[in-house]
């Protein structure tokens, strides 16, 4: 016996040996343990830089979020909120000495208002009791601002009676009159409007600004963004819709004095979107986003600078072809720092606000959106495909960084993460397209990999140089697949005709360039062509579902969250062409041309469809009908259906869960690895 246990142990060494030589890759659990760092705020003299910081504990399926305190040079950082708790929209106050934040706790019934002093030792104090909640936070002056979904007729102890009463009731029907009647994933109750509050920062009563003035911020979704305070208090400008339609909102920007019953509205001749308000630091100009095209959302969105006392417009970036978003203005009033997407990456840009030149700060890798303070400091969140977002200081001079964070580095220290590069290929009509190839750890060029192309949403989205938490290209690859986003037409960054491009053809060009990419790896030594896989979500779930009808190099799909019905999608809230292009009624040949139900005929390939009962933006029947259709035609197919997700898998175990049956779906059909 002991000489067969010195055999059994001789045997074990190497197995164990081996093992432990084992590349530590980017597993869907891993994901899971990674500490998320959010957008950062600093004090406006620079001394200060919070940012949140969100765990998640598997076990329990749930998530919390602390504020962390980090110094300018990297040198120190430390939570200041407890543990356990979510906290968002953290915000300084004018001079920098205390921080809000909204928080639910001590068992508040929704989000409110908490303040932090910051020079001084003291914990976190309630400063609103409003029962409809508060969001949409800003601190001008001696007054803190917010948003509240309230019940118009009625005063707080009313209306928290009627949200006990809501409560208590034993009847679930839901009633509209009107759209909009969803948002994304939650009913809209009709009976609530979004109104702009606001409470001095000492205490005291809360105070209606926009309420009076007979205008309600947009009902489908709105935040911090949707209005602005001016630094003396005098003037909000806000979002609003500019006229009765409810079902094609036209969005303007408003202005009004604070205590006065009259709006004037800023972009009445304008019916496209007007949006994101913000003052300059002297109060005397306001600077907006405008898009020109009524229903198209991804439109090149310009940067406006309107003269307060002339009421004279200039149009400053109508020569830049990228649109601007994510903007702050610089303290002295002369520019503005902003994350732009821009060919594939998010960049840090200034915008000179006298002649609209702009200035590329950051080349390589994905920037959030910029904060800056009055002594030039500069700091934002900084990630990559290899990285998750980081918390750096920019030289708005030459764009080097400085880090401020380290989180997550030792999870990641002997994390395997392959590489990746950007490439260049001829899609519709000659046009390049950019796409992000993925290679797996040890990839070899020698050997042959199989690929699994990734299809992205929107479709006027991108997919950009940075770490994505819903579907990781690096996990994927992990598995042992070449794996690549391609950047088709119809995607934001590549400039206005790109975007446009296939309005209202949402099939053509993006199918082709789809196509062409695989084509680009079947010439590849090192692409496995018979084991080639494709799948994408949203948009692309329904470019998925259009190649499902054609033909294609595809063993298998995934095909997530999907339009696939495009007259079914009427149900949704948010009807794809209709405002811009009429209703299916009206011109039903473009429905007709380019829904992929109408091509069921030749569907023939194994697909894993996988639906939310929380999705209004394409909602589960879509998902349901398709999988129908599958199984009616004897296609192999699967169904996953998850009850409390919506248009993304949000839920940790949830999570993993889906990246386990995508795994298992694919390598059924492709088998990972080299060969």
């Amino acid at each position: 016996m002991k000489k067969l246990g010195i055999l059994l142990l001789c045997w074990l060494l190497p197995l164990s040996a081996a093992l432990a030589e084992q590349p530590k890759l980017l597993s869907a659990e891993l994901l899971w343990q990674l500490e998320r760092i959010g957008a950062p705020v600093i004090s406006p003299k620079g001394e200060h830089i919070v940012a949140p910081v969100t765990r998640f504990d598997v076990a329990a399926d749930q998530s919390s979020t602390q504020l962390w305190w980090f110094a300018a040079d990297g040198s120190a950082k430390r939570p200041i909120t407890a543990e356990g708790m979510r906290v968002s929209e953290a915000t300084f106050s004018p001079d920098g000495s205390t921080l809000a934040f909204i928080s639910q706790r001590h068992k508040d019934d929704a989000g409110q208002i908490y303040l932090l002093p910051m020079n001084r030792p003291g914990e976190a104090q309630r400063l609103t009791e409003v029962p409809t909640g508060v969001y949409g936070i800003k601190w001008v002056g001696q007054h803190l601002y917010f948003i509240s979904r309230v019940f118009p007729e009625q005063s707080w102890d009313e209306m928290r009676n009627q949200l006990k009463a809501d409560k208590d009731n034993k009847t679930s029907a839901r009633q509209w009159n009107a759209l909009p009647y969803s948002h994304f994933d939650h009913w809209l109750d009709e009976r609530r409007q979004a109104h702009v509050f606001r409470i001095p920062a000492a205490g005291g009563e809360v105070e209606a600004i926009t309420q009076p003035l007979g205008l309600e911020l947009p009902r489908s979704s709105q935040g911090s963004g949707s209005y602005d305070i001016d630094s003396s208090e005098r003037y909000i400008a806000f979002n609003a819709n500019g006229w009765d339609n409810q079902v094609d909102a036209k969005i303007d920007i408003f202005l009004a004095r604070i205590g006065g019953s009259e709006a004037e509205n800023l972009t009445a001749g304008n019916q496209a979107p007007d949006a994101n308000p913000q003052f300059s630091p002297d109060g005397k100009t306001l600077a907006f986003t405008r898009q020109r095209i009524h229903g198209f959302y991804a439109d090149t969105a310009n940067l406006v600078l309107l003269d307060l006392a002339r009421r004279n417009e200039r149009e400053i970036t109508s020569n830049w072809d990228r649109s601007v978003s994510n903007y702050s203005w610089t303290h002295d009033g002369r520019g503005f720092y902003a994350a732009i997407d821009d060919a594939g990456t998010s960049r840090i840009y200034h915008i000179d606000a006298r002649n609209g030149n702009v200035r590329a700060v950051t080349a390589a890798t994905n920037f959030g959106a910029p904060a800056i303070a009055s002594n030039g400091t500069l700091v934002a969140t900084n990630e990559s495909f290899l990285y998750p977002a980081r918390l750096v200081r920019i030289n708005p001079r030459n764009g080097n960084l400085t880090r401020l964070d380290s989180f997550n580095d030792e999870l990641l220290a002997d994390v395997d993460m392959g590489t990746y590069e950007s490439v260049t290929y001829q899609g519709h009509n000659g046009q390049d397209i950019q796409m992000w190839v993925h290679y797996p750890p040890g990839f070899d060029s020698s050997k042959k990999y199989p690929l699994f192309l990734l299809i992205h949403g929107g479709p006027h989205n991108a997919i950009t140089d940075g770490f994505h938490y819903r579907w990781n290209a690096q996990t994927f690859s992990s598995w042992g697949y070449v794996t690549a986003w391609p950047n088709f037409h119809g995607s934001s960054g590549f400039g206005q005709d790109f975007a446009d491009s296939i309005n209202p053809d949402w099939k053509t060009a993006p199918l082709y360039d789809v196509l062409r990419a695989a084509d680009w790896f079947k010439e590849k030594d090192w692409i496995d062509n018979e084991r080639m896989v494709a799948g994408g979500a949203s948009y692309g779930g329904y470019l998925s579902s259009i190649i499902l009808g054609q033909e294609h190099p595809f063993n298998a799909l995934l095909i997530h969250a999907a339009v696939y019905n495009m007259y079914s999608q009427m149900s949704a809230d948010f009807a794809v062409h209709s405002t811009r292009f009429g209703n299916y009624w009206d011109n039903p040949e473009i429905y007709k041309s380019i829904s992929p139900h109408y091509f069921a005929g030749n569907f023939n390939t194994p697909t894993l469809v996988i639906h939310g009962q929380l999705d209004y933006r394409v909602p589960v029947g879509q998902g349901f009908e398709l999988f129908r259709t599958l199984q009616s035609r004897g296609v192999e197919s699967r169904m996953i259906y998850f009850p409390d997700e919506n248009h993304w898998i949000l839920k940790p175990n949830n999570s993993i869960y889906w990246y386990n049956q995508v795994k298992d779906w694919m390598t059924r059909f492709a088998e990972p690895g080299p060969r």
